[in-house]
Order: structure tokens, then C-alpha cells, then sequence
């Protein structure tokens, strides 16, 4: 496939289209994978073939349109889907129950995209987001546990109790971020930080939603990764609607992938996981070989609203939403791998009971964390590195100065 010209960049906005063709289910060829074709070991490797419109192009070559994988692989991305999609039912449903202050972001019909990006790279490569980020941070090596803990605000959480849904930190991962779109050119530095240190084995993911394509600091950053060669990869995660307005109305062109201009682009099937590993995959080696940085832009859809306080039937429809759900990407695996004999439905019904009564149980242990004490020493902790907080710190007034 050749690579696409400037001349073919589309000057008008783009009506809402998915890469697979009407009245398909989006999922990876099978045709020409039988069953005898698996092997029967878990950890022998063999490759499965990538639906080819999974992927559309921008002055970039595709992907290679088979995937080398095995059998314990395949299972754990089902797993870790699945792990993502209970933990954020029990948040909806602390949340609901008045146990979750605040903010509360879920990623429900979205797991795809954590999962596959997170299968193809690395934990040595820096990763970080926006704020919907509670499957990111379980697939980064948080527990179930801590982050519901965090969401319920407990001393035990990931952060302490002190950063609710958004604010989570791991090794490696720069959080998610509240300000939408201001973390993008903080990606761009750490990968300015890694080319300065001399580090050529790892690259950062610095992920941003559809809502914050239009935005000033995201362009900037595009440039400074393009004029350093930094390696970075940017990945929208389109889900159709940026609160409550859709990419339509939003953007004079929908077409994210295409944002960078000299940038090379690529959109993928993002209800996919098998397209989104292939895809990230492709683009750690692009940009490790120091081609520079890539845009991707993965179309998926949310099937809650975009946070649990939003209903998200006012501003699309049930039919709509209905519709999405035939490309709901745990069902789109499972079928694959009954399709290829990988995972049998006593198998699948295995994995489900096991995480459900994993995250029943974390999330009931969560529930009974202590909360942070009402202490000053408290609440000021985790601001300083130990051993360099000032002698005193200033409230409102000098009359609340901590000492």
C-alpha cells in the first residue's frame, strides 16, 4: 500500500464513520484461521489475521495485517477487558450510592483501547493520559483495590485518598490529568527527557480524547515533537462526543489522525483489541528506529455517559447507543477466540466467575478502608519530598501558619 499524499487530505468535516463496513461485526478476519492452525500450547506462538479496514493511513505505511500472539495471551487480554469492565460497574455502583464524591469518570466500552495499548508496550515505557483513566491505571499495575480505594477517597488508595478518579500515579505513568489537554505537552517533555537521557528503548503513549483535539497546546506540542524528532506516539481516543457534544459539532475536520500534518497518521479500529495491539506494536518499532513521532487515533465509543452523573441519553439516542453495543469489544474477542477454538464458553464462563469474585472482594475491602485522619501532618504529606519540607507552611492567614 503506497503511502497517502498531502492532496489527500479532506478540506470539509466528515460525517461519524466506523472502519468496518455497514452491517459487519467489527472484529479480525477468521477465514483463514482454523482451529487446527492453533497450536495446543499455551505459550506457542502463531499469528492471527487483522481485518484489513482496521486501519486507514496518513503518510504512513500501514501495520502488518497479522499479529503474532499466543494462547495465554489472547486469554489475558479477555481477562484484563473483563477485570476493567467489572471494576468500573463497582464504581458506578459506589458512586450511586453515595460513596464516591466528585467526579467520576468510567471508560465502559473503551477497554480495547487501555488493553491493546498496554499489551504492546512495555512498563518501561512512560505512559499518560486524561482523566479517564481508572482502566489505565489497573493495566500500568495498580490493584482493583487501590483504585476503587482512591475513587472512595481511603487513606489505602492509590493516591492517598487526596486524587480521587483522575489523580492516579504509578511507575512510569504520569497519571491521569483533569485539565484537558494540558497534559499533552507534559508528554511531549517526558519524551524530550528520555531522548536527552540517551534512553533508545522506550517511547512514550501520551493520550488525549477527542475533546481536546482542537486545542492550542495540543498543536504546540505536535510541533516541539516533530522539530526534536522526540519519541513520542500521540493517541486520540475518540469516542464520538466530547461531554456532551458530538465530534460534528466540535471540529471542522474528524478526521484526528490527520491533526499532525507532518506528522504520519494513523486511525484504527478501536473496538478491537487485536488492532490496537498490531497497531501500537507498529508504531513502538517506527518510532524507535527514529522515524520521530506518530498521531494515532483510535475510534471507539463509550457506552456510559461521560461521567456517571450523565445519563448520556440527552444528547444521543438509545437506538444509537444500542447499535454501538454490537461492537462492544469483549463480545468481539470472545466470538475470535470460540471462533478459533481458543477459549471455550466453560473457559470464558471460568475467567468471569474468577474476576467477578476477585473484584466483589476488592471492592468490599476497599469499601472498609479508614479514611485519612483529620490531621495537619496529614494533609500536608506527599507535598515535599521527605527531608526538604520548609519549617512552616501558610494557611489563609498568618494566624493558620502549621509549624
Amino acid at each position: 500500500m503506497t503511502m497517502l499524499s498531502y492532496s489527500l487530505k479532506v478540506k470539509t468535516a466528515l460525517p461519524w464513520t466506523r472502519l468496518c463496513y455497514s452491517g459487519r461485526r467489527c472484529m479480525a478476519h477468521v477465514a483463514n484461521i482454523a482451529a487446527d492452525d492453533i497450536p495446543t500450547g499455551d505459550d506457542q506462538p502463531f499469528k492471527v489475521s487483522i481485518a484489513e479496514d482496521s486501519y486507514e493511513t496518513y503518510n504512513l505505511e500501514p501495520p502488518p495485517y497479522t499479529l503474532e500472539t499466543t494462547k495465554r495471551q489472547l486469554k489475558q487480554l479477555y481477562h484484563d477487558m473483563f477485570t476493567i469492565r467489572r471494576m468500573e460497574l463497582a464504581a458506578d455502583r459506589f458512586y450511586k450510592e453515595g460513596k464516591i464524591r466528585g467526579f467520576c469518570h468510567l471508560s465502559i466500552g473503551q477497554e480495547a483501547v487501555t488493553v491493546g495499548i498496554e499489551h504492546g508496550i512495555s512498563r518501561e515505557d512512560k505512559l499518560i493520559t486524561a482523566y479517564r483513566s481508572h482502566g489505565t491505571t489497573l493495566m500500568r499495575g495498580a490493584t482493583v483495590k487501590s483504585i476503587l480505594g482512591e475513587l472512595l477517597g481511603r487513606q489505602e488508595g492509590i493516591s492517598h485518598g487526596r486524587g480521587g478518579s483522575i489523580h492516579m500515579f504509578r511507575e512510569n505513568f504520569f497519571g491521569g490529568n483533569g485539565i484537558v489537554g494540558a497534559h499533552v505537552p507534559v508528554g511531549a517533555g517526558i519524551a524530550f527527557a528520555q531522548q536527552y537521557h540517551g534512553n533508545r528503548d522506550t517511547v512514550t503513549v501520551d493520550i488525549f480524547g477527542d475533546g481536546a483535539a482542537n486545542q492550542g497546546q495540543v498543536h504546540e506540542a505536535f510541533n516541539m515533537a516533530k522539530l526534536w524528532n522526540l519519541p513520542i506516539i500521540f493517541c486520540c481516543e475518540n469516542n464520538k462526543y466530547g461531554m456532551g457534544t458530538s465530534v460534528e459539532r466540535s471540529s471542522a475536520m474528524t478526521e484526528y489522525y490527520k491533526r499532525g500534518q507532518y506528522l504520519p497518521g494513523l486511525r484504527i479500529n478501536g473496538m478491537d483489541v487485536l488492532a490496537v495491539l498490531a497497531a501500537m506494536r507498529y508504531g513502538k518499532e517506527f518510532v524507535q528506529a527514529g522515524n520521530g513521532p506518530l498521531l494515532y487515533e483510535y475510534q471507539t465509543y463509550r457506552f456510559a455517559g461521560h461521567s456517571v452523573s450523565d445519563p448520556g441519553t440527552t444528547y444521543r439516542s438509545r437506538e444509537e447507543i444500542q447499535a454501538e453495543r454490537r461492537h462492544d469489544p469483549l463480545s468481539v474477542l470472545q466470538e475470535q477466540l470460540a471462533e478459533w477454538g481458543v477459549l471455550s464458553k466453560e473457559e470464558v464462563k471460568a475467567i468471569e466467575k474468577d474476576v467477578r469474585s476477585k473484584v466483589d472482594r476488592e471492592a468490599e475491602e476497599a469499601n472498609h478502608m479508614p479514611v485519612p485522619e483529620p490531621r495537619l501532618d496529614v494533609l500536608f504529606r506527599d507535598i515535599y519530598v521527605p527531608g526538604s519540607e520548609p519549617l512552616q507552611r501558610r494557611g489563609r492567614t498568618i494566624d493558620e501558619t502549621y509549624y
